[in-house]
């Protein structure tokens, strides 16, 4: 008897603790989307006469709500240790991040590890699916001015004009620096049986861990913001063709990005609200490549994106049998940095967040009161 008490005890408490931990962020997305979607409709004169100082306030407030989502993991005991290079040395210059997908986690995981990378969160752009236009957050990503992609190959043409299209609109006119995208196109299982049976038709690598990457938005982007050209690769001298030596000079480096979870299970943004799985640390491996190693010719980019595939396969496979991620050539050892969130920066940004909704419903109060007393 004892012992199923002690068990009726113990899930009572994680039902008790997902259910406060529900009932705050559903609070929490009540009054932090609207104030960021209102703060920027009164800051909507800034943005006719200095569009810079705009997107520049709107960037320090999309890197806060990205915050409050990484808090929401951190204090469920969620967090990130980090393998490979060091991307903060790099943070302040133009790349395209390439993520293996796995969950919806992996997106929290982003917003979590990056945001002590300097400006990376404030001035990046995500591709990602479109379904994630009608979530709650869907809204904050429209006016960032991330692009919504549909799958599918009755899509697929369509979508790459609208990417590009997209990219010459909003990426420098925001000043954006980082792009983010996950080039397989879908999560591992749901796509790992289609990419495994199209690697045996056509002579590709047979992948377990990861998916075989699709080439489209990979090369739209490093055509699109890549420096000029040189012989069928990415210059590093310049800007791209027809750009005036005062504007971005392009791509710089590709920052690819390997999450690995303990035991190959995902983390689902439904464990991040709820915190029902036990504290969890999730593994971050970079590896960055200066762009005029990049290829950006078809053929020889999907080569080379198929090799960074590849190679996220060896370092899941070594990680998933060891728990580290393999030491880089010529070392003898991998060194992990814990990537540390500043608790009380995180609770002055929640704070900040509740203080505005409470300060914007007693505005939108008054001008309601205001406007059907004149009405009547």
């Amino acid at each position: 008897m004892a012992p199923f008490l002690e068990e009726a005890h113990r899930l009572g408490w994680i039902l008790l603790k997902a259910l406060l931990r529900f009932t705050f962020m559903f609070i929490n997305n009540c009054v932090a989307i609207p104030s960021y979607c209102l703060y920027l409709l009164v800051l909507q004169p800034l943005r006719i006469m200095d569009s810079q100082t705009f997107w520049y306030i709107e960037g320090v407030m999309f890197r806060w709500l990205l915050a409050m989502v990484a808090s929401w993991g951190w204090c469920a005991g969620y967090t990130v240790t980090e393998w490979g290079d060091d991307v903060r040395p790099i943070s302040e210059d133009e790349a395209m991040v390439i993520v293996n997908h796995q969950a919806t986690g992996d997106v929290c995981t982003l917003m979590m590890c990056l945001q002590d990378k300097g400006t990376v969160v404030r001035k990046m752009m995500w591709l990602m699916d479109h379904v994630f236009k009608y979530t709650n957050f869907g809204v904050v990503s429209l006016i960032h001015g991330d692009f919504f992609i549909r799958q599918g190959k009755a899509h697929r043409d369509k979508q790459l004009i609208y990417l590009k299209a997209h990219l010459d609109k909003y990426y420098y006119s925001r000043d954006r620096k980082w792009i983010v995208l996950f080039p397989e196109g879908g999560f591992l299982r749901k796509r790992r049986e289609t990419s495994q049976s199209f690697a045996k038709k056509n002579d590709l690598p047979y992948l377990t861990h990861v998916t075989l990457p699709r080439l489209g938005a990979t090369q739209v982007i490093l055509k699109n913001l890549g420096p000029q050209q040189e012989n069928g690769t990415l210059g590093t001298d310049g800007g791209p063709p027809g750009q005036s030596a005062a504007k971005p000079k392009g791509l710089q480096w590709v920052v690819d990005v390997t999450i690995a979870y303990p035991n190959a299970k995902p983390m689902d943004i439904q464990t991040w609200i709820f915190g029902y799985r036990p504290p969890t640390v999730t593994h971050v491996h970079y590896r960055t490549y200066a762009i005029k190693d990049v290829p950006v010719e078809t053929e020889a980019l999907a080569d080379w994106l198929y090799q960074r595939f590849v190679e996220k396969e060896e370092l899941l496979a070594h990680f998933y049998q060891t728990g580290a991620f393999p030491p880089p050539k010529g070392q003898k050892e991998a060194v992990s940095r814990e990537m540390t969130l500043n608790p009380v920066w995180l609770c002055a940004v929640q704070s900040f967040a509740f203080v505005s909704g409470y300060m914007w419903y007693n505005i939108l109060q008054h001008i309601y009161c205001w406007f059907f007393s004149v009405l009547w």
